[in-house]
């Protein structure tokens, strides 16, 4: 029977003197006992797996509303396949690979409905009372707004796992200011495995949707360096593939290819900054965790084309600006009678302030939730 102490003592065998050791957590904010069978970080990802906010991600959009189609990525896939990315670089790197599930799997657990459309108008919404961000709410969600225990708010996580959520970081995602969890220090190289995860999930697979939405073209994107390698590649060995196959594969080696960058570039960088060990990695001021100049280059070539030609898209426009007025028309109307917010959440009001009882309560709605509640307030002929 595999034990808690077996775990830890495997990780010691095997992972990196600079990977995050599970015997090493500065633990949680609350006392309790820890599991028996389980690591602290396995068992962080399995009271996020478990949790309300974690379900709700099904229904939350990526990009495309969840309305559009069933058949595009919603927040929920792109974080299943954020974790499955960031498992293989920690796997192949000797990191700790339950921490980086942990982390992945909780990374936009704080996400509102409609994307960063109604990221952007919860912030302005919020600019003067305490602001928003889906990291900073996030963390609040696993600290307090989950309600699963007797004894304690939220689900109670490890510090590691708070941290990884607080400070993941991308060209969508900002760090709050949290002293508690040392906004001077680097994150673990766990976090920065997620980090650079989500961005080849979602550069990648916006691709796919993009695709499949018909809002980009293949002839623009086959002009991309990274494209055009991987179709050279898989004519090597094959010469006459179903289209939806071919860019099934191509996507597929674009991963592959990014991943391996990614690990032979880092696993250098580990090695020629002296890196020993966590404490080596906390006080280093740069990411670690890096693709090569080269790499960084034909990606950045690719974001272009996706801001350009995917995000600006008129059709994403539309939609983008429709749920900012949504999100910014129910916030203003529940600011003004109070009364209408759901008889638990009018409790907390004189706890938290009734602007952020607000926000939570639409932060934590999935689109399809927005609209129906959108149409419950503003339609005279739907019931309430």
């Amino acid at each position: 029977m595999l034990r808690r102490k077996d775990i830890e003592d495997r990780e010691d065998k095997i992972l990196a003197p600079y990977a995050m050791h599970s015997r090493e957590t500065r633990g949680r904010i609350y006392k309790e006992k820890e599991s028996e069978f389980r690591s602290c970080y396995q068992r962080d990802r399995d009271r996020i797996i478990h949790s309300t906010a974690f379900r709700r991600l099904e229904y939350k959009t990526q990009v495309f509303v969840n309305h559009e189609g069933d058949y595009y990525r919603t927040r929920l896939t792109h974080t299943l396949e954020v974790s499955q990315i960031a498992r293989s670089i920690a796997r192949e790197m000797r990191l700790n690979e339950d921490l980086v599930e942990a982390i992945a799997l909780a990374h936009d657990i704080g996400h509102p409905p409609f994307g960063h459309a109604g990221e952007e108008a919860l912030s302005i919404l919020m600019e003067n009372n305490g602001g928003f961000n889906h990291n900073m709410q996030g963390l609040r969600v696993v600290d307090v707004l989950e309600e699963r225990y007797p004894t304690f708010p939220g689900l109670n996580l490890t510090w590691e796992v708070r941290e990884g959520i607080n400070k993941h970081t991308t060209m969508f995602d900002k760090p709050a200011r949290i002293i508690e969890l040392e906004p001077g220090l680097s994150p673990t190289l766990e976090t920065q495995v997620v980090d650079v995860a989500d961005e080849i999930a979602y550069d990648n697979h916006d691709i796919d949707d993009g695709l499949k939405a018909g809002l980009l073209d293949k002839k623009d994107i086959s002009k991309l360096e990274l494209w055009k390698e991987a179709v050279r590649d898989i004519k090597k060995g094959y010469n006459d593939l179903p289209a939806k196959i071919q860019v099934y594969q191509i996507i597929r080696l674009l991963i592959d290819r990014q991943i391996k960058d990614l690990v032979k570039t880092s696993e250098r960088r580990i090695r020629d900054t002296g890196i020993r060990d966590v404490s080596d990695v906390r006080k280093y001021p740069e990411k670690l965790i890096s693709f090569s100049k080269e790499m960084q280059t034909k990606r950045k070539e690719l974001r272009e084309f996706l801001i350009k030609n995917l995000y600006r898209n008129y059709r994403v426009t539309r939609m983008a600006n429709k749920a900012k007025r949504f999100i910014t028309e129910l916030f203003n109307i529940y600011l003004e009678k109070p009364e209408q917010l759901l008889p638990s959440d009018q409790i907390k009001i004189k706890q938290d302030g009734l602007q952020r009882v607000i926000c939570d309560y639409i932060a934590g709605m999935t689109d399809r939730y927005a609209l129906d509640e959108y149409k419950k307030l503003f339609d005279p002929y739907e019931r309430v």
